[in-house]
């Protein structure tokens, strides 16, 4: 028996060699010859669709940024379909998945994505905690990553397949040091961080350590776990210390309560730098008075003056009825260079997406100009954002590179030191 089936098997196999041989041979209508250069042997034939997956905090504590950055995503999206209908001529369908601002459902989402959904791409997370728990999970996987705003210098150290669109804490933190002493011309600063939350410890010692490097003084350092709600102590010792200005690197969630405690103890706004984390409608809804004259260092802000950014603007507008947040232009970035990526992609797999990903250069996108480096990160410039009339204004520019960008003019009496912010006309 074993032997008949043996003989079958051997005849069966040289029947389909057979009819293999004589098939490659045929030059009929549609068929391509094995050295067609049209069509080279094993390559993956583009998708009907691009499936993406997209992993952010839709609920929970900062729901806010993962629902800013999904719209940015969903109008990138729409205009890329509507353009051609997608990279390759074929759509790009973006799977959404809620991990409930949680770095663990970060993980299982981004599992979900890959091995369930068989995405080719992954866009997240907002969180510098729940990017590094994702993208663990993604390089694995060897699926390309693209964060749009996590700012942790450790992020894109996890591997090849991570990327990110944003500048890091490292340069941000060392753009807000010299923003404070070289254009604010400040020179005693408090520092106030939550010791237990990853973006704002991590971009607090980058700050920390420039300043000292600049010569300024750090005249009070005081942290506080993110869960607080009651700051009034540590602002007053933060005041008796008498500082010419407080940094504060936290979301928009704590630094509106602590807007709020502080001007009721005489703490005016513009006494407040901080980063990119107080990016949210919720902060200036519920202390946008309270921080009038406050800056703080973003990747954009609604009356930035490159032509990319009022496209978007304009378009986010129309789509959504309201200004966008800089959460909801990073989103559009990443979506819009992912995107672009797949269109370049000489392999139509995750692979070929990362290498085209690796391999952008001077990208425009609304946030600026965008080189991805050889770190995987983001060479782009650094936007100095101030907050007046409970709106968020385009201060000045560190790091343009973009021609597209109107140079901002100088206003005396701060000094036009190289790197620091030169702020725009009023």
């Amino acid at each position: 028996m074993r032997g008949r089936r043996q003989w079958m098997v051997t005849i069966t196999g040289a029947l389909a060699a057979s009819m293999l041989t004589i098939g490659c041979g045929k030059s009929g209508s549609g068929d391509i010859k094995p050295d067609d250069p049209a069509k080279p042997q094993g390559a993956a034939p583009v998708p009907a669709e691009w499936k993406v997956g997209a992993y952010l905090g839709l609920s929970g504590e900062d729901s806010a940024f993962g629902v800013d950055t999904k719209e940015g995503i969903e109008l990138a999206i729409e205009q890329v379909n509507q353009a051609g209908g997608g990279p390759k001529g074929k759509p790009i369908k973006v799977l959404y998945e809620d991990d409930k601002s949680n770095p663990q459902e970060a993980n299982n989402k981004v599992l979900q994505l890959i091995d369930r959904d068989k995405v080719m791409a992954l866009l997240g997370e907002v969180s510098s905690a729940r990017s590094r728990s994702g993208g663990i999970a993604a390089n694995k996987k060897k699926v390309p990553m693209i964060t749009p705003s996590s700012t942790h210098p450790d992020i894109t150290k996890i591997g090849p397949f991570v990327f990110r669109v944003c500048f890091t804490d490292d340069v941000q933190g060392r753009s807000g040091a010299e923003f404070i002493l070289k254009s604010l011309n400040k020179k005693k600063v408090a520092l106030f961080y939550a010791s237990d939350d990853l973006y704002s410890s991590g971009l607090a010692k980058e700050f920390r350590d420039e300043l000292k490097r600049l010569g300024g003084e750090m005249v009070i350092e005081k942290s506080f776990l993110k869960k607080e709600t009651n700051f009034t102590t540590y602002i007053s010792e933060i005041t008796g210390a008498k500082p010419d200005i407080i940094y504060v690197p936290v979301y928009y969630n704590q630094m509106g309560i602590i807007a709020r405690q502080a001007k009721a103890a005489g703490v005016a706004g513009e006494m407040f730098v901080g980063g990119d984390g107080w990016d949210s409608d919720t902060m200036l809804a519920d202390a946008g008075a309270e921080m009038d004259g406050a800056y703080f260092t973003n990747h954009y802000a609604p009356d930035v003056p490159w032509e990319s950014a009022k496209a978007f603007r304009t378009a986010y507008i129309a789509r959504f009825k309201r200004d966008p947040s800089g959460l909801a232009a990073m989103g559009y970035d990443a979506a819009k260079l992912l995107a672009d990526a797949i269109g370049r992609a000489k392999a139509n797999t995750s692979e070929g997406i990362r290498e085209a990903i690796q391999d952008t250069k001077a990208f425009q996108g609304a946030t600026g100009l965008i080189t991805i480096d050889a770190e995987r990160n983001a060479d782009k410039p650094i936007v100095i954002v101030k907050i007046k009339d409970k709106k968020f204004t385009y201060y000045g520019t560190v790091n343009d590179k973009s021609k597209a960008a109107a140079p901002p003019a100088p206003v005396a009496p701060a000094p036009a030191a190289s790197g620091s912010a030169e702020p725009k006309k009023n």
